[in-house]
């Protein structure tokens, strides 16, 4: 019932989000009926659909080849949702301070052409000038000097005649004036900010352009973080009980690597070429392999038998695995020479390394058992934990693990996804310090869902361990 609620509230903001998204980018911006708006509509229909095809097809065992179709455009279309949506809402806040500015600008055109009309009278049509002060001059003022010239019958007036006409041009002149300057004041006053139909036309396609590339060039940008492959992170962290003998063990750690509809062998060939290239005394993979059954899969996953390292490489469940048959996936990474930690310890020279199940586990009866791995130990040797969800530190601490190497958050790998991720995990990326157990929890080297990283790029961590005593 509760999963049920949830689908719904999820399904129930998808849509509005989809509707606010049309509304801002279709609907704002192109003619009813038009093509751009019909073309604009199906899409608002058709890629959700496909977003909730990605989502679910693995889960319903779909056709591998129907995942795959699905995955690429389903997945990325929820970054775009997700960034496209951001840029609007920043666009919000920009929308109606164009809009002013719009406004004001054709409100002062408005009234530069209203008083250029009104003040500009050719003399010829019998405009009157005003003196300095703003009076009208005497008749006599504006004849120039000089001798009188003979007077014509249609000159003489009688002397007792008001210049009726020539004094009501000044004042027809201000009339018209304090018209057009009224009529420009109402204007503006009943159409403030953006209610004119071709300036709101003009700012939402101005807007929505800008939002439209600022979110698509984000997910570009993200896209080739993943697609260019996990770059190489060092670290150094001293170890009270390692021994002068182990000082300077390089252990590369690699999580949520998540091989799957999309990320497939040659992304397994990338981040085995970049491990090796550490030359690491040991490979750790913390979990989130693969997102999909060994029979899918299966050789995808292969070129993980060439990783190199002095000591072997190491392997402990994620979740997904138990989304996509963890058994299979235990026993095919042994065939491929990883050495599966099942909640259970080896000593090396220097330390114990142990490995302990996902907590998602628990649902099949092989959730992560601290006892069996670590209960029986000597103390006073130094110990590393493997274990696939930092929220366990609490009990690495317990059983005085000296540090632990952990994945699952993906560094939040969609910004602002890091600060939900934050509300979940004790640690979302780096190394942290809990009593006298240190936590280190990578960003990973894949990614889950849209194969977009924004904020949190993928790594590889060298974790080179010191000795004190050293």
């Amino acid at each position: 019932m509760v999963f049920v609620l949830v689908a719904l509230v999820v399904l129930a903001l998808l849509a509005s989000v989809h509707r606010y998204v049309w509304r801002r980018f279709v609907g704002d911006t192109t003619a009813p009926g038009s093509t751009l708006r019909k073309v604009g509509t199906v899409a608002a229909f058709v890629l959700p659909l496909l977003s909730l095809g990605a989502m679910t097809s693995g889960r319903i065992g779909a056709p591998f080849w129907l995942q795959q179709v699905l995955a690429w455009p389903g997945f990325l279309w929820l970054a775009c949702l997700l960034y496209l949506t951001l840029a609007l809402l920043v666009g919000e806040v920009v929308r109606p301070l164009l809009g002013r500015v719009l406004a004001r600008r054709d409100a002062a055109a408005a009234a530069r052409t209203a008083t250029g009309t009104g003040t500009s009278v050719p003399a010829a049509e019998g405009a009157v000038a005003t003196t300095a002060n703003g009076t009208r001059p005497r008749t006599e003022e504006l004849v120039p000097a000089g001798p009188p010239l003979p007077a014509t019958p249609a000159d003489r007036t009688p002397a007792t005649a008001p210049p009726a006409e020539t004094e009501a041009e000044p004042e027809a002149v201000r009339d018209a004036e304090a018209a057009a300057q009224a009529e420009t004041e109402a204007k503006a006053a009943a159409a403030p900010g953006i209610a004119h139909p071709s300036r709101r036309l003009f700012v939402s396609r101005v807007v929505g352009g800008a939002a439209a590339a600022a979110g698509l060039a984000t997910v570009g940008y993200g896209t080739h973080n993943v697609l260019s492959g996990p770059s190489v992170k060092r670290i150094t962290v001293p170890l009270a009980k390692l021994p002068r003998a182990a000082h300077g063990f390089r252990i590369a750690v690699v999580s949520d690597i998540h091989i799957g509809p999309i990320l497939g062998r040659a992304h397994t060939r990338r981040i085995v070429d970049t491990i090796n290239s550490t030359s690491p005394d040991l490979v750790a993979v913390v979990g989130d392999l693969v997102d999909g059954s060994v029979a899918d899969l299966g050789s995808a996953a292969e070129p993980l038998a060439g990783l190199r390292s002095r000591h072997g490489s190491f392997f402990v469940t994620g979740n997904h695995e138990y989304f996509s048959g963890a058994e299979q996936w235990v026993n095919h990474v042994r065939e491929l020479g990883l050495i599966p930690l099942e909640n259970a310890r080896v000593e090396l020279g220097g330390f114990d390394l142990a490995g302990v199940n996902d907590i998602a586990g628990e649902t099949e009866g092989q959730g992560p058992d601290f006892g069996r791995a670590l209960g029986d130990r000597d103390r006073s040797r130094a110990a590393v934990l493997l274990a696939h969800q930092p929220v366990v530190i609490h009990d690495a601490v317990e059983h005085g693990v000296d540090l632990q190497l952990s994945g699952h958050t993906h560094g939040g790998q969609l910004w602002p996804g890091n600060y939900l991720a934050e509300l979940a995990n004790p640690t979302v990326a780096g190394l942290e310090r809990y009593g006298d157990t240190q936590l280190f929890v990578s960003r990973g080297a894949g990614a889950w869902g849209p194969p977009v990283r924004v904020g949190a790029p993928a790594d590889i961590t060298v974790v080179e361990l010191a000795s004190r005593q050293a």
